[in-house]
């Protein structure tokens, strides 16, 4: 069974935690703390996979974890941070988080390695901890927490064409004359179980066309097969609207034509009022003389903007003139792929958790602020404010979270210093 879909839990490795002991040696008195501090939790890293083009392996397991960062050690050893977890996916899969359905990732294009989860920071030992009335410093920090995530992977081909059309319309066999691939061709409904690649070569350029599985009516509510492939027609540029213009099973082609594309503006709006062009399938079929279904096509569809080719995919009468047209018509729309934005951003779990914290005035100096607590350290832990994104998120998370408020309570002005767990900021509005 062709595998487009997955729903797994990932988590990144736990920080480990910082050491507690002293320094003892002889002839060394007094010796003091040499705790080491614990090594990071390893990451959760997608990464494209040339040679996979399904998400079969999520099928099974379904659990992915990275590796818990060590504790520190005696004599300042600082513990062997945790081993990242890689997990490799096709091309064109983008990453979702499941309950909301909002993009994590996409990997395509130039994403082809992306850390969805980073691992928690490891605690400081007990030698970051002595000042000159604690000597003696019997505590040391915990590793930060692992971050845990349900994703939803969802694969999208990447493809320039879409072929679409009602089940036995010629799909298959168009794309089997066009190109290399060799999909099941078969007279019967329902022979392509998943979507095919090809690529077509012609004298001034080749795409890549995707055989997408027969839709019906009803396609968009859940009937048929349509709807497990709907979501492959969304990187294509241009579709092909493949009909059978000999009625070879008794339906009316343009009524054929409006359906599906009903079904598609069901699904997507935006996808429906994409480049269209019509392919009139099976003409060597056709032996009534006096009403032309083709000219039936034309009559009703160019009048719009969307011109009809009366082809057959078994002789292969009128291909050609229907791949340079396609062609022309990819050459004039937008020529990036179709990329989906990022929606959901792991670090902002933080700021829906309830974890207290205090901001106090530094009894030593009255323009120093001092914010600690569960929230502030666990925040500080996951987040790199060397990076332009950590640090935008940082400050999101001071506002959204509350905290800029707190300060303002408490008297805080411009130029003012905040202090969280040896960072120092300037507070400027």
């Amino acid at each position: 069974m062709f595998a487009d879909r997955a729903k797994i839990s990932i988590r990144s490795g736990k920080g480990g935690d910082g050491h507690v002991s002293f320094r003892r040696e002889l002839y060394v008195p007094n010796g003091g703390p040499d705790g080491g501090d614990g090594g990071n939790g390893g990451d959760v890293i997608f990464e494209i996979d040339e040679g996979q083009n399904t998400l079969g392996e999520y099928r099974y397991k379904r659990k992915y974890k990275a590796q818990d960062g060590h504790e520190g050690g005696k004599r300042r050893c600082h513990g062997a941070d945790g081993e990242d977890i890689i997990l490799k996916v096709p091309e064109g899969t983008v990453i979702m988080e499941a309950e909301s359905g909002k993009v994590i990732a996409d990997m395509s294009g130039d994403n082809r390695r992306q850390v969805i989860l980073k691992g928690g920071r490891g605690g400081k030992g007990n030698q970051h901890y002595a000042t000159p009335t604690m000597q003696v410093p019997k505590y040391a920090q915990p590793g930060q927490p692992a971050q845990e995530l349900d994703v939803l992977l969802e694969l999208k081909v990447i493809a320039d064409v879409g072929l679409v059309g009602f089940p036995n319309v010629g799909k298959s066999t168009f794309l089997s004359r066009v190109t290399n691939a060799q999909p099941k061709i078969a007279n019967y409904h329902f022979t392509t179980l998943s979507p095919n690649l090809g690529v077509v070569d012609t004298e001034n350029g080749g795409f890549v066309i995707a055989d997408i599985p027969g839709l019906i009516e009803g396609a968009s509510e859940g009937v048929g097969l349509g709807h497990e492939f709907l979501r492959h027609i969304e990187r294509t540029r241009v579709m092909i609207h493949i009909v059978d213009a000999a009625s070879t099973e008794g339906r009316d082609p343009v009524d054929d034509i409006y359906k599906i594309n009903k079904e598609l503006e069901a699904y997507n709006p935006e996808i429906a009022s994409r480049p269209q062009v019509i392919a009139a399938n099976k003409i060597d079929c056709i032996f009534d003389e006096e009403e032309s279904p083709v000219q039936r096509l034309k009559d009703e569809f160019e009048p719009k903007g969307i011109r009809v080719f009366p082809i057959s995919a078994v002789s292969g009468q009128g291909v050609k003139e229907l791949l340079y047209y396609v062609k022309e018509m990819l050459a004039n729309t937008k020529q990036e792929r179709i990329v989906f934005e990022q929606e959901f951003f792991p670090e902002d779990i933080l700021l829906k958790e309830n974890l207290p914290y205090t901001v106090e005035r530094s009894e030593e100096d009255s323009s120093i602020f001092i914010v600690e607590g569960p929230k502030i350290e666990k925040m500080l832990g996951y987040t790199n404010l060397d990076s332009e994104k950590g640090f935008a998120f940082f400050q999101k998370f001071l506002k959204d979270g509350g905290i800029l408020e707190e300060l303002e309570k408490a008297g805080i002005e411009e130029g003012d210093t905040v202090r969280m767990y040896g960072f120092d900021f300037d507070y400027y509005k």
